[in-house]
């Protein structure tokens, strides 16, 4: 006797039949790249959010189109609200009303004790992170308001929150706690009008902030302090990201995820 067939997971859709679309945030590259790709496998269309990256970004666009997705690219810079209203605008231009939005856009400065951190990093890690997550939560909620949506905001903060990373990214890891602060009081704040407001806190990550923040080789120096021995993959981070878009994470709000190989 035959198994029987495996049913195949609908498709997240909007009312009208329509994918369900969202925007992340500092997407070209790293998780914000792999929670692309995992999203448009699982049916999501996709605004890829870039910087200054437009070759790497175009790149994951043109990947995600040949295999059957639907994508766009939205450039910016999240901590400017100008810019954070017109990605969203290009976004819904080409998708429609959105979903859901990832903010994933994220830097660290360069590493070191915080009393020889420079100003100017210190602020510009406070206004990606912290005011970049702000601005585009704003212009989501706008736009799940008009469009009467029950949508998704997913926040990426660190175990830096928790670690506070002496002698490496205290900045950072203050500007991470503020981003689950916010998770937190936002999810109360929008639970009533059907909106979830979520967090993915990941341990170091197989990506290239290792390279930005001034010690390529970090990730052999933090791999034996980790209690399963090495760093994350982009995907393993993406998994639970994607998973709280979606309607089996449908009663988790104000949550923080923490995926750092047991820290």
């Amino acid at each position: 006797m035959s198994a029987p067939a495996k049913q195949q997971p609908s498709r997240p859709a909007m009312p009208d039949g329509s994918p369900r679309a969202v925007l992340v945030t500092g997407g070209g590259r790293g998780i914000g790249a792999a929670v692309c790709r995992l999203a448009a496998r699982r049916g999501y269309a996709v605004a890829i959010n870039y910087l200054h990256d437009e070759q790497a970004a175009r790149r994951l666009a043109d990947e995600i189109a040949a295999a059957g997705g639907t994508v766009c690219l939205a450039q910016g810079d999240v901590g400017g609200q100008a810019d954070v209203e017109r990605m969203f605008d290009t976004a819904q231009a080409h998708l429609g009303s959105l979903f859901g939005l990832i903010n994933n856009a994220g830097i660290t400065g360069r590493l070191g004790r915080f009393a020889d951190a420079d100003p100017a990093s210190i602020e510009q890690v406070f206004r990606t992170n912290v005011l970049g997550t702000m601005h585009c939560s704003r212009a989501a909620l706008k736009r799940f308001r008009d469009a009467g949506t029950h949508g998704v905001i997913v926040n990426l903060s660190s175990i830096a929150a928790v670690t506070a990373s002496p002698n490496e990214y205290v900045h950072y890891a203050a500007s991470k706690s503020a981003v689950e602060t916010f998770t937190l009081g936002l999810a109360r704040e929008v639970a009533a009008n059907g909106i979830r407001v979520c967090a993915v806190a990941p341990g170091s990550t197989l990506t290239g902030i290792h390279a930005a923040a001034g010690e390529p080789d970090r990730p052999l120096r933090v791999a034996p302090k980790i209690p399963m021995g090495r760093l994350a993959t982009p995907e393993e981070i993406a998994a639970p990201v994607v998973w709280l878009l979606s309607d089996e994470a449908s009663y988790m709000t104000g949550a923080v995820v923490r995926c750092a190989g047991g820290l």
